[in-house]
């Protein structure tokens, strides 16, 4: 009848959407047939840069577009003055940004206009703070915009309380902001960090001014303000999860040791350079638990210089100059001729000792030892250096007594060499030794 709209059925309308994809679909495959035609004849003009123009402002994810035109601006780059070269870049800017439009959270823009910011003869990174400025007030998860503003603070030099300062606004408009949080816990270590105690000893001199040592973790007064905002956090939302995580993190102590442990159990030798500086750390930030950490790391330390041994098939064992504090896994030495235990922090020398039964020669100099009740019935030992240690009394070396094949006993440095008639006294306790250093 006149007058009135003819409705279309269902199937009409999804024939005609059909139709229009297909249209898109065609003319978009005819555009990028042709510009990877011109990148394939290495053709970088102003027409390259129009063609994926129009193919990256419907899909800007399509990344050897981008890579085209970086290559098309930097052969244009050559040809034109640096007042051009800037119009240049400042239009590639608007470009980017209007396709990041199409998608906020294309890894190809992004990329792309971190890219032309170092090509820029003037780039205004205060425009650039801004646009991450927006971009994360429509999207504070947007992680790709959080790592393009890192870069952008770095190259523009904003300051740390700055940055602090802006996700204070941020948190502050939404407490349900995860990546707000995560940005504020890296920053506080580096604003307010808590300084280490200068284990400096004291010489009795003037003092001398040294510089301010820092650990990883946040100082007290800091951490105060920073339960007090969570909690605020938790009072406005309790069911958010967001201030939760990071009221966590500000009471742990990290995740460190987890780190070690999962290391150890993928690649203990691959990951041991990485293990030692988290055990390092920990001793920092945990110091009430410093000696458990020297132990645990003195124990994996072992077990990898065992590892590397059975790799090279020695009977020499060196465990030099490695911090240990306690000895372990010995039962896997039952073999070793040789052991090098010098420049470590050990205070004694373990019963289990006893069961390295093929243990030739011994160095354990510049240690704290001050026992030796692991060395007694050691039929093979001939060799014992012990400089620069904590032995104090002739009983402690009463042991050696058993070591029937001993010929050589190095102990300067030990405390034990002030005895009154030392001498005498050890050639009547060690009448075998032939080469006695005191």
């Amino acid at each position: 009848m006149h007058g009135r709209v003819k409705i279309k059925s269902t199937a009409q309308q999804e024939e005609e959407k059909r139709k229009e994809r297909e249209k898109k679909l065609k003319a978009f495959v005819s555009a990028r047939d042709a510009v990877l035609k011109k990148r394939s004849a290495g053709e970088h003009d102003e027409e390259a840069l129009q063609l994926s123009q129009q193919l990256l402002s419907s899909n800007p994810d399509f990344a050897t577009l981008w890579n085209y035109r970086r290559e098309v601006l930097l052969h244009l780059e050559t040809l034109r003055e640096k007042d051009d070269v800037q119009k240049l870049y400042e239009s590639e800017l608007h470009f980017i940004e209007a396709c990041l439009k199409v998608n906020p959270k294309s890894y190809g823009c992004w990329h792309h206009r971190t890219w032309v910011n170092t090509r820029l003869p003037q780039p205004d990174w205060t425009r650039e703070l801004g646009l991450c400025d927006r971009c994360l007030s429509l999207d504070e998860r947007n992680f790709h915009c959080w790592d393009y503003r890192r870069t952008v603070v770095k190259e523009s030099g904003v300051s740390v309380e700055q940055e602090l300062q802006f996700t204070d606004r941020l948190i502050g408009s939404n407490f349900s902001n995860y990546s707000s949080w995560h940005y504020r816990s890296t920053l506080l270590p580096q604003l307010h960090p808590q300084p280490v105690p200068d284990s400096t000893p004291n010489t009795g001199s003037s003092p001398t001014a040294s510089p301010q040592i820092h650990s990883h973790r946040v100082c007290e007064e800091q951490l105060l303000k920073e339960y007090e905002l969570a909690h605020n956090a938790f009072f406005t939302d309790p069911n958010d999860q967001s201030a939760w995580f990071y009221y966590r993190w500000l009471l742990g102590r990290g995740c460190l040791l987890t780190i070690i442990l999962l290391m150890r159990a993928l690649d203990p030798l691959g990951h041991e350079k990485e293990t030692l500086a988290h055990f390092q750390t920990l001793k920092e930030v945990d110091p009430m638990r410093s000696s458990y950490y020297s132990d645990l790391c003195s124990k994996f330390l072992i077990e990898n210089t065992i590892l590397k041994m059975e790799y090279a098939e020695v009977r020499v064992f060196s465990l030099s100059n490695k911090s240990l504090t306690t000895l372990c896994h010995l039962d896997q030495l039952l073999l070793v001729t040789h052991i090098n235990l010098s420049s470590n922090q050990l205070l004694r020398l373990p019963p289990q000792f006893a069961m390295l039964q093929c243990l030739e020669v011994l160095e354990a100099d510049d240690n704290a030892i001050e026992g030796l009740e692991g060395l007694h019935h050691l039929p093979k030992l001939e060799e014992v250096s012990l400089r620069n240690n904590q032995i104090c009394k002739l009983s402690d070396l009463e042991s050696l007594a058993s070591c029937t094949k001993l010929t050589r006993l190095d102990l300067r440095g030990n405390p034990v060499h002030k005895t009154a008639n030392i001498e005498s006294e050890l050639s009547q306790l060690l009448p075998l030794v032939t080469a006695l250093s005191l």
